[in-house]
């Protein structure tokens, strides 16, 4: 449930702490004085679109915060955070949104940063807001599949999962098979690019570490006259006319004289040797490399030539000789799925075969389940329409069968009423009025309560245009699904209004030229007052206001004993 809102700087409002409590919470005022304002940020910590309109004039954020307290063990929330590394301590959760001037957004759950859809995610599984726009959900014929299916989602899991499966899995097929058997020119050009890469890549034998031998050999050649100078002149310093050896020859028999008449000499003596023969070596291997050496301009035009052939291979097919290797695996593969085309669509056109066997028989599954269950939330929203005084009401859901597989299978649901005795039903969006719509969606909400799971459910002036004891309906109806969850309402109707257990009154006041919203958690002799203003308006009257408490402790009777004939 949602225990604490905090608002700061958020369109009228500047700062703001609301706490809320188990069961029914109303929400009243004028119109205008910010109900939906509060539920405007609600939407947005729960993953809600957001604009820089919603930031405070002359203040540079909005920030929200919402704490949540999970009073389910086994809420699917705990396992989604445990996925993305959160963890909750004493079963709360707090959402935090920060919306800038600019309307860019910075979304933390329990005090890590987190991306906007998973915020979303996150906060979908908390709360459930639901406005008088969400009954365009009922208009929406394909919306209807998706409600049944909820309400079989139990019955129906693995069976709607392995056809989904399935489903992509043949969507994917069948892309593919067109692909095979479309375009036949661009396939044998394909054909013949593949077969020159291939080509050009085989004759040339690159192999991995050449190009660097090659380099470090074009360096010697291009710099031969340079190298055999300086060496000649080394291996000369050592053991030609300079004499260089031959003096430290000279220095290492001298201190072997003395070595023995003064030990401070030993380790000079082993220095100096390790010097001689060390420069000995030297001058072997230099000697060695000089007879070796000889300038060959023709191998140096060879080398070059190489190394532009790998240049070349290197801007056509990739930055190194390893991704050249890659690319050439993969046009060979292509190029040998192209060139058998003929026998991987017939591959793939009996792998299809098998996966439209498959649909058939998931999909026929799905519509003996759907049946099935079809006939028990007709039953299960007839008895909650009897409750919202559409006794007469006939719900229905109607079946059709598709020419062709969707996502869903192959049925086309659709939902049928009949609102007035002798008349037979049709299409829901074709005849329901708005309030029906409201009652039939109320109804809906209420069989689904239980199962959804979420901490807080949010009714946004979805009583509007009811009254007399259809309001009173809605209102014992709204409040039994607070039974099941935490249920937020904003509310014009003073049957609802009535059968709350923690009433907030929202107002709008003016102060050194700013506008500002105010919430106040009301007493019963307030709410008394609160009542009466709005089944009158402005006026209130002693009449209206023993209606109100009369109302009030019917509620209470109500809530206690179950239903009271009003």
């Amino acid at each position: 449930m949602l225990r604490e809102l905090s608002i700061r700087n958020f369109a009228i409002i500047d700062d703001l702490t609301v706490s809320f409590l188990e069961g029914l919470t109303v929400l009243t005022g004028e119109t205008g004085a910010g109900k939906s304002i509060i539920i405007d940020a609600v939407h947005l910590l729960a993953g809600g679109r957001a604009s820089y309109e919603f930031v405070r004039h002359g203040a540079n954020k909005a920030e929200l915060t919402g704490l949540f307290q999970i009073t389910k063990n086994h809420h699917a929330i705990y396992e989604k955070l445990q996925e993305i590394g959160i963890d909750i301590e004493e079963d709360t959760v707090i959402l935090q949104r920060d919306i800038n001037e600019k309307g860019k957004s910075v979304c933390r759950i329990n005090g890590k940063l987190v991306t906007l859809s998973i915020l979303r995610e996150i906060g979908g599984k908390l709360v459930d807001i639901h406005g008088q726009h969400e009954n365009q959900e009922l208009m929406d014929e394909k919306q209807h599949i998706r409600l049944l299916d909820y309400f079989a989602s139990n019955e129906m899991a693995s069976i709607k999962e392995n056809y989904v499966n399935a489903y992509q899995s043949y969507r994917d097929l069948s892309k593919e098979i067109v692909q095979l058997s479309n375009d036949e020119k661009r396939s044998i050009q394909k054909i013949d690019l593949y077969q020159f890469q291939i080509n050009e890549i085989e004759d040339a034998k690159l192999k991995i570490g050449e190009e660097d031998d090659l380099l470090e050999e074009r360096q010697r050649l291009s710099n031969f006259h340079k190298i055999f100078e300086r060496a000649n002149i080394a291996y000369e310093a050592i053991s030609g006319d300079m004499n260089g050896l031959d003096l430290i020859g000279k220095s290492m028999g001298a201190i072997d004289d003395i070595v023995d008449l003064d030990n401070q000499f030993k380790e000079v003596q082993e220095i100096v040797a390790s010097s001689f023969y060390s420069l000995q070596d030297a001058s072997h291997q230099i000697k060695s490399i000089l007879d070796d050496m000889e300038f060959n301009p023709e191998r140096l035009n060879e080398v070059e030539h190489r190394l532009t052939q790998y240049q070349t291979l290197k801007r056509k097919y990739g930055s190194s000789v390893e991704e050249i290797i890659t690319y050439y695996e993969k046009i060979k593969n292509e190029l040998n799925q192209l060139l058998n085309r003929d026998e991987a669509l017939r591959i793939a056109e009996h792998k299809l075969r098998k996966l439209e066997e498959d649909l058939e028989f998931y999909a026929k599954e799905l519509t003996k389940i759907r049946k099935q269950c079809a006939q028990q939330l007709s039953e299960a929203i007839m008895d909650q329409l009897r409750d919202l005084h559409m006794e007469k009401a006939k719900f229905i859901v109607n079946f059709d069968t598709l020419k062709h597989y969707d996502v869903n299978g192959k049925d086309l649901i659709t939902f049928f009423i009949s609102t007035n005795v002798g008349e037979p039903p049709k299409s829901l969006p074709k005849i329901a009025s708005g309030g029906e719509l409201s009652r039939i969606m109320l109804a809906l909400k209420t069989i689904f309560s239980s199962a959804e799971g979420v901490t807080s459910i949010i009714f946004d002036e979805v009583d509007t245009g009811v009254s007399g004891r259809v309001a009173q309906a809605i209102a014992e109806k709204i409040s039994d699904i607070s039974h099941q969850s935490q249920v937020l309402c904003i509310t014009h109707l003073p049957q609802v209004a009535a059968m709350a257990d923690q009433h907030y009154f929202i107002r709008k006041e003016v102060e050194d030229n700013r506008t500002f919203t105010t919430v106040t958690n009301i007493n019963l002799d307030e709410r008394a007052i609160e009542i009466s203003r709005m089944m009158s308006g402005a006026e209130i009257t002693d009449l209206t206001l023993q209606h109100a408490k009369e109302l009030l402790n019917l509620a209470v009777q109500r809530k206690k004993f179950g239903k009271v004939k009003i």
